[in-house]
């Protein structure tokens, strides 16, 4: 084994200097004990003005709070619940970018980074260390940051696909927190007809992309018919691990990593850290490979199903807010969009409830003001409710109109229909 030389958080972190841009490892895997040691420091007086980046993070998020205003200032590239509220309250910020292009940031240099923070696992016999769950686009942020501080943690899995030397890190601390989980959601009703839509798109040997949540769990469960699936997505959880242990996901029909599940990050439970640990199947790629439109296109009938907040009637796909208050993030969405859409017999999906939980409309005349625009109308091919799936590629303005209000809530059609006459004037007909 590696001979290992740990010091503690707190002098690990004693060398970020003031003004310092930092990445943190993302989603289950952040490393926290060092966040702890930097708000240590921040209310003895020692340090201000650190900027933090990161994808979407798990657990406590003292970095964007507001009694650390002067000192800590957020700037994620995607805003999950943590962070939610005080990016809305501008003690935190949300920094606009595809995850792609996160890698060229870092090496581009429009972010400047100082430090790289990241969770890794125990060495192998060759002194390489694995970024388990949260690979992301902490390999550039290691390669190009002033100082890195790795956190050895056993509850990292040893992932492959993406390993890094031991001397690439400037300190070594030693942490055995558990990585965070989340429980498998059930899904609904209206979910479970939104998966079965879904799934009637999905055609055997397809390679799948697909997050999340209850309405991934729903199309996984309406999945388990289906044969020789490939998976090459961002995320993956225990509903799509299921289809994985049936060998309904066996990755046979890929032309590129054939065989392999290929992802960047998971957030799941506890069974679906330990199935990647030591699994040669399961490759854990940095973002810059995993969302490049090229690499994704490559892989034949690739089959992105995402979601959106709002999708208006002529297509325009709102994804990361809700008006001008942030939800979300750009994400990866038009990464995997124009992936699919670009590869062989591929396919784009854009799947949500009809309503919100509230009863408006997801379907709405226009864009809510200061909505994102996340796909553009241009890029929108099918769309899915639980009332049906219309393919909007090759459509005009007035036919998109037609066919996405026949999708809609049933009691929100008329009123979407008298929009849309009024939009487009009394030529405008209804699908029968």
């Amino acid at each position: 084994m590696h001979q290992l030389n740990f010091v503690s958080a707190d002098e690990a972190v004693s060398h970020i200097p003031s003004n310092c841009h930092i990445h943190l490892s993302s989603v289950a895997s952040v490393p926290h004990c060092l966040i702890e040691a930097l708000c240590r420091r921040a209310d003895a007086g020692d340090v201000c003005g650190l900027h933090f980046h990161h994808f979407h993070t798990e657990g406590p998020a003292p970095y964007s709070e507001s009694r650390y205003e002067g000192i800590f200032f957020d700037q994620g590239f995607f805003v999950g619940p943590n962070v939610r509220a005080n990016v809305n309250a501008g003690y935190a910020d949300y920094l606009p970018v595809h995850l792609s292009e996160t890698p060229l940031l870092y090496r581009s240099g429009a972010v400047k980074l100082g430090a790289a923070l990241v969770n890794i696992s125990l060495p192998d016999s060759n002194g390489m260390v694995s970024l388990g769950t949260s690979v992301d686009c902490s390999p550039a942020a290691i390669k190009y940051a002033g100082l890195v501080i790795g956190v050895v943690n056993p509850n990292v899995p040893f992932s492959y696909g993406n390993l890094i030397p031991l001397d690439e890190f400037d300190y070594l601390v030693s942490d055995d927190a558990p990585l965070v989980t989340a429980d498998f959601v059930e899904p609904t009703e209206i979910e479970l007809g939104i998966g079965r839509n879904c799934a009637e798109l999905v055609e055997d040997g397809a390679c799948l992309q697909m997050g999340i949540g209850s309405l991934p769990n729903a199309l996984a469960f309406q999945l388990q018919d289906h044969k020789n699936l490939g998976l090459h997505t961002e995320m993956f959880a225990d509903g799509l691990l299921s289809l994985i242990k049936k060998g309904v996901i066996n990755g046979e029909c890929k032309q590129i990593d054939k065989g392999k599940v290929t992802a960047s990050f998971l957030l799941g439970s506890a069974d679906v850290y330990s199935f990647i640990d030591h699994n040669p199947d399961v490759l854990m790629r940095d973002i810059e490979y995993v969302n490049d439109v090229r690499v994704i296109s490559r892989n034949e009938k690739a089959t992105a199903i995402n979601s959106a907040i709002e999708v208006d009637l002529t297509g325009q796909i709102c994804a990361d807010s809700i008006g001008t208050r942030m939800f979300s993030g750009t994400g990866g969405q038009l990464d995997f969009v124009r992936g699919a859409t670009l590869s062989k017999g591929g396919k784009s999906i854009t799947a949500f409830a009809s309503r919100t939980k509230k009863g408006s409309s997801k379907i709405v005349p226009v864009i809510n003001a200061g909505g994102g625009i996340v796909t553009p109308r241009a890029d929108a091919h099918w769309i899915v409710t639980e009332y049906g799936a219309v393919d909007l590629y090759g459509k005009s303005l007035q036919e998109r109109a037609r066919l996405l209000i026949s999708i809609a809530h049933p009691d929100d059609r008329e009123m979407l229909e008298r929009e849309a006459f009024a939009r487009f004037g009394p030529h405008f007909r209804l699908i029968n």
